[in-house]
């Protein structure tokens, strides 16, 4: 019969700041899409953020030329409740923290 012989375990646990972690922000990225027209990504972005013409067609047009733009950011907790609204209006929206 043969014998098993255990070998320890080495754990390393990966040292976090914890507090540091905490104070980033969290980001929430509108993404190019085939389907939404321009003036209905900029209409959006003013009625949820409130951002005034300039600032939303700002937005739409780096969402449109470069494929994505941050439109808000936050707590997790805001940038989950704007994602959530972004897709509600048929918008394709992720979040990430900064």
């Amino acid at each position: 019969m043969t014998q098993v012989v255990e070998a320890p375990i080495e754990v390393v646990e990966p040292v976090q700041d914890d507090a540091r972690d905490l104070d980033r922000p969290w980001v929430v990225i509108v993404w190019n899409d085939p389907i939404n027209l321009m003036s209905y990504v900029a209409l959006v972005f003013r009625k949820l953020f409130g951002y005034s013409e300039a600032h939303a067609t700002k937005l739409m047009l780096q969402v449109h030329e470069e494929g994505k733009a941050v439109v808000s950011s936050g707590t997790r907790e805001k940038a989950e409740l704007d994602v959530s609204r972004l897709h509600h209006h048929g918008l394709w929206a992720t979040l990430r923290q900064d």
